[in-house]
């Protein structure tokens, strides 16, 4: 394994990529040909380290979620401020619930815009963005109506600021394919392929109660050019940086991107229970949040929880070119049901519904409990499975 680690990073493949990268200029989202930044020496000095997870403590169970190089600690965040919520009294999928949930999820995210970026690099402050008296404060914010400008808190009286979504429109675009530049995929005209393409996502748990949860992706294949002579792309993660000075998700060297990746793995009472994950970019721990919920607090099997009707805000800036938004916009698949959706209107929203089982990728979760290996599969996309033996 070392070897091949040596071989990728300092040997032929590293070579190959210097030189690529060197020479090419490549046409990328702006309709104009670049040269990349990537060089060998940056191949060669990185190591994937071993972390200490973010965790949060949630009724009986500890979960656990990767550190704010990722989104992760937003499904942390969620948990934490409806901590003092009374969520099964609510009623799954009634109008009231999907609020609390949006309000949350809005609160959360505000602060990932703000706050969240490689940690080795800036200085982020996960403890107090999931301390009790933080969330307590920011939970008297949320209100009976959706809030149409939220915004990011200050832990410890600190400032950030969510950076401005600035597009950079190729001139002149007439031909289809350059249109499909402002997608985010460049290299390839979409009417060439078969199907949308997506992250994966893999969850395990073994007879011992090993649980692991991987969300790997490089963003789009399609979106990079092939490296001659290596078979396969370049990442496309970078994108989600801002070319903004102080931010902490600000472009510089050696920095890792705020993903959205983001696997999950659960304890309940100190002992092994879930490990689950999904595609869906920037929306991965809105919807695993609310296949998690169904398990903990309404009690459903797994299966069961990654069929529960799904629902998200679309107010912030998606994290992939052409980074585009829609304030005040909540969808929801329309199994959530017409009482709910009128409850949602009363209540502020900008509510677009749309077909049942659309949205929600392929959420995969798998657990351990009495003994017993469990697992479920997402129905939608018909690309998810499960499997226990």
């Amino acid at each position: 394994m070392e070897a091949a680690h040596n071989a990728f990073y300092r040997g032929f493949v590293a070579e190959a990529i210097d030189r690529f990268i060197g020479e090419a200029e490549v046409l990328d989202s702006t309709g104009r040909r670049h040269r990349g930044l990537l060089a060998a020496d940056d191949l060669a000095a990185w190591r994937a380290p071993a972390e200490t997870p973010v965790h949060y403590d949630f009724r009986s169970c500890r979960v656990f979620k990767p550190a704010p190089w990722s989104q992760g600690p937003v499904f942390a965040q969620q948990l934490a401020l409806l901590q003092d919520f009374d969520l099964s009294g609510l009623g799954p999928c009634s109008g009231v619930y999907i609020h609390a949930l949006t309000e949350a999820a809005k609160l959360a995210f505000a602060d990932r815009e703000a706050w969240y970026g490689d940690p080795s690099h800036d200085s982020v402050p996960m403890d107090l963005l999931l301390s009790p008296d933080y969330n307590s404060a920011r939970r008297r914010t949320m209100g009976d109506t959706a809030e149409p400008a939220p915004q990011p808190g200050m832990p410890g009286g600190a400032k950030s600021w969510m950076p401005d979504a600035d597009r950079d429109l190729p001139q002149g675009f007439t031909e289809d394919w350059m249109a499909q530049l402002q997608s985010g995929m460049p290299t390839i005209v979409l009417a060439a392929t078969t199907k949308p393409g997506d992250t994966c996502a893999v969850a395990v748990a073994d007879r011992h109660g090993n649980l692991a949860a991987a969300v790997p992706s490089g963003g789009w294949l399609k979106s990079s050019p092939v490296i001659p002579g290596l078979g396969f792309p370049l990442g496309t993660r970078a994108q989600s940086m801002w070319l903004v000075e102080d931010h902490p998700n600000a472009l510089a060297p050696g920095k890792r991107p705020r993903t959205t990746l983001s696997p999950t793995v659960v304890l309940r009472d100190g002992a092994p229970y879930l490990a689950f994950g999904t595609p869906g970019g920037d929306r991965q721990d809105v919807w695993t949040l609310e296949s998690f919920l169904a398990i903990t607090e309404f009690g459903l099997d797994l299966q069961a929880a990654t069929e529960v009707p799904t629902f998200h805000s679309d107010h912030f800036s998606s994290s992939f070119t052409p980074r585009t938004r829609r304030p005040g916009v909540l969808v929801v698949e329309g199994s959530v049901g017409t009482s709910a959706v009128a409850e949602l209107r009363r209540r502020g929203h900008e509510v677009d519904v749309v077909p049942e089982f659309s949205m929600g990728s392929k959420t995969c979760i798998t657990g351990y409990k009495a003994g017993l290996v469990r697992a479920g599969a997402g129905p939608r996309g018909r690309q998810a499975h499960a499997a226990a033996w």
